[in-house]
């Protein structure tokens, strides 16, 4: 007996049980994602899911086992959305049992789908068994559009960000992601950790896989690094406590801070042409319409650009989640609202009959825009969980040079929620071939150039300034160009492959009676 049937043995016998076990291999699943990183068990879980899932038995208990993985991956993979409520544990103690299992349970059910589009497969033959590696991998990726869109949106922990790795082997292989998106990721990982369902060969067949996915990602870098603009990105981390103090007198120590961080931030950009940037809500003054905040600003950065995240009220008279764009002490010259707001924090969406955000919540933007501010290429900007979006980012109409996240990670302390934001919204530079920075309140702070090469960064937890200059961006990708579309081309065509060889299989089967 080897030390794996020793230990399979020890087991008790409820979790052997087909529920338990797809749970389990859930929790193993959440393992592969930032910041933790372990892909090779994924060629445990997903083989031992379709093995699961061949055995259900019926499209009922097949659907139930799906939701089960779900429920063990998102459990794992989201607990960090409790940290706000333990933040504010005073006013929503009674939400901390209850946040991260209700999100999970509810995220869950989207791999229903690719449960049930699997389950009915029978494995018997090489070919039968591609096709159930085929069509659980497209449906897959079909189920991440759906969670894209559905329900007011919530596209995390996709299977593609596994590939977010720190360094050269991350961006390496985050490569094809320039082509398909995470989308194209995810279809490959399902499909090359499905393929030691077909024994050796299979084992072989993934090495192949893993062999021709990297050498793409090696030639599409193989220029190195993209070069620079003559143009240093100077950003502020602050890293102010949340939800913090709106007193006077802590307003007034915020912004006090956030002027001398300018100025330490100027000193690093160095001579020569430089932006600054604030993250997002970092300035408590109304800087739209606060003439003499924006004479503060100007007095410490004379007429260098200023990018600062800020509230503002529109002509609706309904406040919005800003950047505003300010250059000396004149009227802003530009802004950008954010327009994916966060659901019960930011708003209340229309299916829910009780209005429960405080204040109203905030009023959303039009959709992606591109700015331009005299001195500085076209900036295409990201509030806080926008940059999640994949294919939603950019105004195609209006191409930026580059992209701007600001946020404010601070409410999820220092667990995975920040490193696994961090590392889905670096995909974003992949797929549109666009530089990226990234400036938070408390880090991960960032810039990134086009092919998702980490070239300068500040940590969580830390106040500091970063400066460095900006990459330039390369040339349109397909994904840039074709989007979403793109993606659901690439998943239906997984899910008619995956037709084809058990129709085939189906035939020779036939023919051999």
């Amino acid at each position: 007996m080897t030390l794996l049937e020793r230990w399979a043995a020890r087991v008790p016998a409820p979790l052997k049980s087909g529920p338990w076990r797809a749970f389990g291999l859930g929790l193993l699943a959440a393992l592969a994602l930032p910041p933790f990183f372990l892909l090779p068990l994924l060629w445990i879980v997903v083989p031992g899911l379709l093995r699961l899932l061949a055995r259900a038995g019926g499209w009922r208990r097949a659907i139930w086992l799906g939701w089960c993985f779900g429920f063990g991956f998102n459990l794992l993979g989201l607990f960090w959305v409790t940290e706000p409520m333990l933040i504010m544990a005073r006013q929503f103690w009674w939400a901390v049992p209850f946040a991260a299992p209700g999100l999970a349970a509810a995220v869950a059910c989207y791999m229903m789908l690719p449960a049930a589009a699997s389950y009915w497969i029978r494995p018997v033959t090489a070919l039968s068994r591609l096709a159930m590696i085929f069509l659980f991998a497209g449906a897959l990726a079909m189920a991440n559009l759906a969670q894209q869109f559905l329900f007011t949106g919530f596209p995390w922990n996709y299977w593609g960000a596994d590939w977010a790795l720190p360094g050269i082997a991350g961006v390496v292989m985050m490569q094809p992601a320039s082509v398909g998106g995470i989308y194209l990721l995810t279809l490959l990982t399902a499909i090359v950790a499905g393929l030691p369902l077909l024994g050796p060969r299979g084992w072989a067949a993934a090495g192949a896989v893993l062999a021709v996915w990297a050498g793409f990602g090696v030639w599409r870098t193989d220029a190195g690094p993209a070069p620079d603009h003559n143009l240093t990105v100077a950003m502020i981390q602050p890293d102010f406590a949340v939800p913090g103090s709106f007193t006077r007198p802590a307003l007034i120590a915020r912004w006090h801070r956030d002027l001398a961080m300018t100025q330490q931030a100027l000193q690093a950009a160095g001579a020569g042409p430089k932006v600054v940037v604030w993250p997002e809500t970092a300035s408590p003054a109304l800087l739209q319409t606060d003439a003499s905040a924006r004479g503060a600003i100007a007095s410490v950065a004379g007429n260098t650009p200023v990018l600062a995240g800020s509230f503002r009220y529109a002509r609706d008279g309904r406040p919005r989640n800003s950047l505003v764009a300010i250059e000396g002490a004149g009227p802003a010259v530009a802004w950008y609202d954010k327009w994916k707001l966060v659901p019960f924090g930011e708003y209340t969406p229309k299916w829910i009959p009780l209005k429960i955000t405080p204040g109203g919540g905030f009023s959303p933007g039009p959709g992606p825009r591109t700015i331009h501010v005299k001195g500085i290429p076209p900036v295409g900007p990201l509030i806080c969980y926008e940059s999640i979006f994949s294919g939603e980012i950019v105004d195609k109409s209006d191409r930026p040079a580059w992209l701007l996240n600001i946020s404010d990670n601070a409410w999820f302390g220092d667990t995975t929620g920040p490193r696994q934001d961090f590392a889905t919204t670096r995909l974003r530079a992949v797929e549109e071939g666009l530089p990226l920075v990234i400036d938070t309140n408390s880090g991960i702070s960032a810039v990134i150039g086009p092919h998702g090469r980490v070239v300068a960064k500040l940590g969580l937890d830390r106040r500091g300034v970063l400066a460095h200059r900006l990459p330039v961006a390369l040339p349109v990708t397909p994904y840039g160009r074709f989007g979403l579309t793109m993606a659901g081309i690439l998943s239906l065509y997984c899910v008619v492959l995956g037709l084809i060889f058990l129709i085939v299989s189906v035939t020779l089967r036939t023919e051999r009676r």
